[in-house]
């Protein structure tokens, strides 16, 4: 999912993307969930991501795979790595993560089961809106098609946030910034920049969350590096520059 860009803000149409999972994920161990979402607000794009699971596109990236057997030769894996950073860098867009440990949401939980993917999708929504509200605009969510009986669970529990609300917010505060009760979906074959954004910084979003929580440094690897970039300036933040719980959530 990565796709560069010389353009200095990304389209308004660029949208939200996920991957739910087939079934419950088995919580004895903590891990991410597969998906990531992008999300187009008019005048800013706001990139959310849920998830670590590495996409066809990012696998072929990181083993140099086709179309990427160009980055076996150092010198231009070493510019391609340096002309991505700088992308991510220069682009505007703004980052939330939800982060899930899925054996302790299962055990705080015993009687309120939430599927774990969507309990992170309802969160992240939240989070949109509250963004939204803040600069009095409007958006709208796609995410990446996972297949039919998947992405149909994935639109409903949509459609059930947009129609219900949530216990933080009411359901006026989605109809109003949100500009359709339907989850657009798309498939990875329809090459979305917004969607490929998403899946680059999922992974090292995800990593950086744990190393923050247990008060560990960024790793120094080239996720590390992206960490980094996301924590200078693109996570959502308060006033004071507080990102946990802001642009970076670890539930339950």
């Amino acid at each position: 999912m990565l796709q560069t860009s010389r353009c200095r803000r990304l389209p308004e149409n660029i949208g939200a993307s996920s991957r739910p999972p087939k079934k419950w994920v088995d919580p004895r161990a903590q891990g991410p969930l597969p998906g990531e979402f992008f999300i187009s607000a008019r005048h800013q794009a706001v990139c959310v991501s849920m998830a670590s699971r590495y996409s066809r596109n990012r696998k072929e990236l990181l083993n140099k795979k086709t179309p990427f057997t160009a980055l076996r030769d150092t010198g231009v894996e070493q510019k391609f790595n340096d002309d991505l950073l700088a992308m991510l860098r220069n682009i505007e867009y703004t980052v939330f993560t939800v982060v899930i440990d899925k054996l302790e949401h299962q055990q705080k939980y015993q009687v309120w089961r939430f599927d774990p993917y969507h309990y992170c999708l309802l969160i992240i929504l939240e989070r949109f809106v509250l963004w939204m509200r803040r600069r009095s605009t409007v958006g709208d969510v796609m995410a990446e098609s996972r297949g039919g009986k998947e992405d149909r669970r994935l639109k409903n529990s949509f459609e059930r946030v947009y129609d219900q609300g949530s216990s933080f917010l009411p359901r006026q505060e989605f109809v109003r910034h949100l500009t359709s009760r339907q989850l657009k979906v798309k498939a990875k074959s329809n090459n979305i920049a917004g969607l490929q954004l998403a899946d680059l910084i999922a992974h090292p979003s995800y990593r950086a969350t744990l190393a923050r929580k247990s008060g560990q440094p960024l790793a120094s690897n080239f996720g590390g590096m992206i960490a980094s970039i996301l924590e200078q300036s693109k996570y959502d933040r308060d006033a004071q520059g507080q990102i946990d719980g802001w642009g970076r959530k670890l539930l339950p």
